[in-house]
């Protein structure tokens, strides 16, 4: 397994200023790095493509739907928005010269109507996400579904449900992004849902319960990698967490203090754990 960091850590949006964060990243230590956008257009594909090519460090896409945007609303014309949204990810992705795209893209990060999800909601999303993977063919891009906590979406929570869209979506490109901080939250225990997610998982998060340096709290992370052993996975282990100064992630995510003395400790310490358990 290979292990990376995403730049939410130190930015809201990768942008072409953000170029040196690839090489930030190697020099910490890491085997690859998640690029954060959710504004495609102003995402640097190229410039991102050449550098990870020169710095020789692999790379994934992340983003989110935001601003309202559901693949499961009854707004025909907003689901088609949040489709073109995604679409774009899914090019962005190969222009960046990546195959994985990855995020919570069922329904708006924070959208919580006071009310569980609905049938026809979730036949929509099911119809959504086999409508992006069918365009995903055409560019080599995976597309790697998260589940949130019950307090960031209404949606999709555990691991039984991401297994049963999976199964519903029932195409090769659609598979999970499973993250040990939600799951914390939401499963009994994180190693049984890793077995029953199985093959159906795309790509790792690996975020302790505090979103701090993985391996300084009471996640099982033996059981975590060990499951993850078990039914084969040998991809990334990413460490996702947010730095408190960008405001826009502080606000959604709830980062209201420092999660390490450093900022880079989170990746570097956090790196260091994963390894010795792996």
């Amino acid at each position: 397994m290979q292990i990376g960091v995403n730049t939410l850590l130190w930015t809201a949006g990768f942008s072409e200023a953000h170029l040196p964060l690839i090489a930030k990243a190697k020099a910490l230590g890491l085997d690859g790095i998640e690029l954060a956008t959710f504004d495609f257009a102003s995402f640097p594909a190229a410039a991102a493509r050449r550098e990870l090519e020169a710095q020789q460090m692999p790379g994934i896409l992340c983003s989110a739907l935001v601003a309202g945007m559901s693949l499961a609303t009854d707004d025909a014309a907003l689901r088609a928005q949040s489709m073109a949204f995604l679409q774009a990810g899914v090019r962005a992705t190969a222009e960046a010269g990546l195959n994985l795209f990855i995020g919570p893209f069922c329904s708006a990060v924070g959208y919580l109507p006071g009310r569980r999800r609905t049938d026809e909601e979730w036949t929509r999303c099911v119809d959504g996400l086999q409508e992006l993977g069918r365009y995903s063919e055409g560019f080599n891009v995976r597309v790697a579904v998260e589940p949130l906590n019950r307090f960031e979406t209404f949606f999709l929570n555990t691991a039984a449900d991401a297994k049963r869209l999976c199964e519903e979506v029932a195409h090769p490109n659609i598979g999970v992004l499973y993250d040990t901080f939600h799951a914390n939250i939401e499963e009994k225990n994180q190693a049984d849902a890793i077995r029953l997610l199985g093959k159906h998982i795309f790509h790792v998060h690996t975020c302790e319960n505090d979103r701090g340096i993985p391996g300084s709290g009471p996640i099982d992370w033996p059981g975590v990698v060990g499951a993850l052993k078990e039914i084969g996975y040998d991809d990334w282990l990413v460490i996702e967490s947010f730095g408190p100064g960008i405001k826009e992630i502080a606000a959604a995510a709830c980062i209201w203090r420092d999660l390490a003395a450093q900022p880079d400790d989170i990746p570097a310490l956090g790196a260091r754990n994963l390894r010795a358990l792996l």
